[in-house]
């Protein structure tokens, strides 16, 4: 039986790395580009599925397996942005120290038949109070250039979480619990069948 092709949804090589901890390697990386922009009343949990979701329909290859997240940094119902900017990570980092936050991955899978499954992945994180040094040393790093919220969990900013209460691979970018759940349901061979 010929294996099922899977296709990742996302440039980011944390989402590959993760796969890669399972034993998957997915056999093409094309990266959706849809309109990430915010729907007035959206919770993080809606936004984080919704765009999961939409990258999955979003890949043009109508003959494969199709893997796709999106991680949303929110306190309370305010999300805080993918930095772009060291003006935008700044704001980041100074929101986040001595609190607490919620870190939301939906994952979605689209299988060959056009069927898409959706799971999603809710921790909770606590900064530690960061002082001036800490923060201006985080961003002259320059690790916080396109991660939500400012961060990620598998760099520099680590140093800076006295607790994460959830799933540390959902903080990085892609939950492997919620993933190998819905590869294995939608028929994906994922422990001892894919190599």
């Amino acid at each position: 039986m010929t294996k099922p092709r899977l296709i990742l949804a996302s440039a980011s090589p944390r989402r590959l790395q993760l796969l890669d901890r399972i034993g998957i390697v997915p056999d093409a990386v094309l990266p959706s580009d849809i309109d990430e922009t915010e729907i007035p009343g959206e919770t993080p949990r809606q936004i984080a599925l919704r765009l999961a979701h939409g990258k999955a329909e979003a890949c043009p290859d109508r003959d494969a397996f199709v893997l796709a997240a999106d991680t949303v940094v929110a306190q309370g119902r305010r999300t805080l942005p993918k930095a772009e900017t060291v003006e935008q990570a700044e704001a980041c980092m100074r929101r986040l120290s001595g609190g607490n936050h919620r870190v939301w991955t939906g994952v979605a899978l689209r299988s060959p038949d056009g069927q898409i499954t959706t799971r999603v992945s809710e921790s909770r994180v606590r900064f530690k109070r960061m002082s001036e040094t800490e923060i201006r040393a985080y961003l002259a790093s320059g690790e916080w250039q396109g991660k939500a919220g400012g961060y990620g969990l598998q760099g520099m900013a680590e140093a800076f979480v006295i607790q994460v209460i959830g799933s540390p691979s959902s903080i990085i970018g892609l939950p492997l619990y919620e993933t190998a759940a819905l590869l294995t349901g939608a028929g994906f061979p994922v422990f001892g069948s894919t190599k």
